[in-house]
């Protein structure tokens, strides 16, 4: 089985400022991968290279059968195949929920307005939201609004879907809330890679956790090596409680 995410010896920079030095890691079809690391690892800055909102400065990333690198690269052939949803929901506050829903594939995949209505009710089933169709954002919760973001991505019908610490900015409530819907698409099969600092989701979940540490993966390996770290810095992290 190929791998769907590939980096390798990835580096980024910002002016003078290493970022990503040398990072490489695979995903297979169907896996789920934690990335963890304290604030500053580099974990954010490999999620966004992976969806080509950064410009890596050597190495080669492939994504979904896209070769991120490449001064070619289709970037909104891309983002059909990978979702991505960050901390911030950044829905639309004049659309309803169903209407936030609608509008990328309507507007990018030029799908009629009945069947992207159709997919906008199959997907808020699919985060438990179906009575909040025709609501508005300011009207749910945090939980919702980013279970909404979720089923944004997810209408989309991608290949991959990225997650940048979707529950920091939540409640330990609203963050099960979250969570859960992301156990249910792993569960389903979606190939996934989450930013997260919730070590006992990752425990749970995760087919792959990659430890970053100063812009490098430091360790990776399967949920259980949280219990048995291999090195003192994973090891100080995962002590640490975060």
């Amino acid at each position: 089985m190929s791998p769907v995410v590939k980096l390798r010896n990835v580096h980024k920079y910002f002016g003078a400022l290493k970022v990503l030095e040398g990072v490489s890691f695979e995903v297979e079809r169907g896996g789920v991968a934690a990335v963890i690391g304290q604030s500053g690892s580099g974990k954010s800055t490999a999620l966004r290279c992976i969806n080509a909102l950064e410009t890596i400065q050597d190495g080669t990333i492939e994504v979904c059968g896209h070769a991120v690198g490449d001064p070619k690269l289709d970037r909104r052939a891309l983002r059909q195949d990978v979702g991505i949803v960050f901390q911030s929901y950044n829905l639309f506050p004049h659309l309803t929920v169903e209407q936030n829903i609608m509008l990328a594939p309507t507007c990018v995949k030029s799908i009629g307005k009945s069947e992207a209505r159709d997919l906008a009710r199959d997907v808020l089933a699919q985060v438990g939201l179906s009575e909040k169709a025709q609501q508005y954002p300011e009207q749910l919760s945090g939980g919702q609004q980013q279970r909404v973001a979720i089923a944004r991505s997810l209408a989309m019908q991608p290949k991959l879907m990225l997650f940048d610490e979707v529950t920091s900015a939540l409640d330990p409530q609203l963050t099960g809330e979250v969570l859960k819907v992301m156990e249910d698409l792993a569960r389903g099969g979606m190939t996934m890679i989450l930013v997260t600092h919730e070590m006992a989701f990752a425990r749970k979940v995760a087919s792959q956790v990659i430890y970053m540490h100063k812009g490098q993966v430091w360790e990776t390996g399967p949920g259980s090596m949280l219990d048995a770290p291999k090195t003192p810095e994973l090891a100080n992290f995962v002590g640490s409680g975060l």
